[in-house]
């Protein structure tokens, strides 16, 4: 194999790729990346058996073929290599060896054979829709910092996708949860997903496929079955295993009639949080909240550190109460609240809470209450 290709195109890449490379691996061969070069185009595959991404970039190969690599030296080497540089690769089966120049710069790398290169299998992925990257960044972003990072409780380490009825009709929704919190967003049903599976999207896979949404504007298709899921956007094709496993019926644990409801201004109500929890202890992070007709007043207090309080206007008509809530995971909540107000809906101080973006019903968080 022998190509030249524009350093900030393969690096482009590479990052993408090499992200999926575990650095702790037992299987050497999966800590390589394939590189595949045909007329025209270098491919770079990576996996780690239950992730696998393929990228393809325009490149000009004067002589096709394949070989694998050491993904994090690869990456390492072309990110190092000045701006605007060529890169010409070319690999002797004879020595084992891909050699990249570029300028006065050499190296050999020692490669692995590419018959050892896993494939993760097709299969038959019968369900196919299109989502823009607005749509999937809104669905992964909306959710995923309530994902449980509990290995023992390995079935909400992820976001669960699904199709669903609500009042504003036919949806896909993405809900995750750790117990402590909620999070549920839903956007119109895209044609296709109508009689898809339930199906649990693990972190790494989200994580990955959010790094990719950044650097496209084009529309992404979902292909998945029960046991699978595959992005393909632009030249880029993700394709991962779900976690096999039942996602809770988290619609249970929704409230419906929580009667104290509290609006606040997101972005005055957020800061106060942030600067009142700088007292609270780093083990439990807790903040409570007075309501009172018109004002919230937010206090924390530690043996260590002193205490706090801070009083914002508010609007609130219910009988006064005092909750208490993780102020970290208050402040996650607020970060996904695009407008500029969010509704609170409470029952009493021990009771799940509801929030809300006043000026958006897609979404909805819960809020497990703590005791302060």
């Amino acid at each position: 194999m022998k190509l030249t290709i524009e350093r900030s195109q393969l690096l482009k890449s590479l990052a993408h790729v090499q992200s999926v490379v575990e650095r702790r691996n037992t299987i050497p061969i999966l800590s390589n990346v394939k590189l595949e070069g045909r007329p025209g185009s270098l491919s770079l595959n990576a996996t780690d058996m239950d992730l696998d991404i393929v990228e393809t970039v325009p490149a000009d190969v004067s002589r096709p073929g394949a070989t694998t690599a050491p993904a994090h030296t690869f990456y390492e080497i072309v990110r190092k290599l000045p701006d605007g540089s060529q890169v010409e690769i070319e690999y002797h089966s004879e020595d084992g060896l891909l050699s990249l120049r570029s300028g006065r710069s050499k190296f050999s790398l020692s490669c692995l054979p590419v018959e050892d290169f896993p494939v993760l299998s097709g299969g038959e992925l019968p369900h196919a829709f299109a989502l823009s990257a607005a749509e999937l960044k809104t669905l992964i972003d909306r959710t995923r910092f309530a994902i449980s990072t509990e290995e023992t409780r390995y079935y909400l380490n992820g976001i669960y996708l699904h199709a669903a009825t609500s009042p504003a009709g036919e949806v896909l929704r993405a809900a995750a949860t750790d117990g402590h919190r909620l999070a549920r967003v839903e956007i119109t049903r895209p044609d296709g997903a109508a009689g898809m599976p339930g199906i649990i999207v693990p972190r790494k896979t989200v994580n990955e496929i959010r790094k990719l949404i950044d650097e496209t504007e084009c529309e992404i298709t979902v292909s998945l079955s029960e046991t699978k899921i595959r992005f393909a956007f632009g030249d880029a094709v993700l394709t991962s295993k779900l976690i096999d496993g039942t996602f809770p019926d988290y619609e249970r644990v929704i409230p419906e009639g929580n009667d104290k409801t509290l609006d606040v201004d997101v972005k005055s109500f957020a800061q106060a949080v942030d600067r009142v929890s700088a007292i609270s202890t780093e083990k439990s992070r807790a903040i409570k909240l007075a309501l009172e007709k018109g004002t919230v007043t937010l206090s924390a207090s530690s043996p260590e550190n002193g205490n706090a309080t801070e009083e914002i206007e508010a609007n609130y008509d219910a009988a006064p109460l005092e909750i208490g809530f993780n102020s970290r995971y208050l402040l996650d909540i607020l970060s996904q609240v695009e407008g500029d107000g969010a509704r609170f809906s409470m029952a009493d101080a021990a009771s799940p809470t509801v929030v809300k973006d006043s000026a958006d019903g897609s979404a909805v968080y819960v809020l497990m209450p703590m005791r302060v």
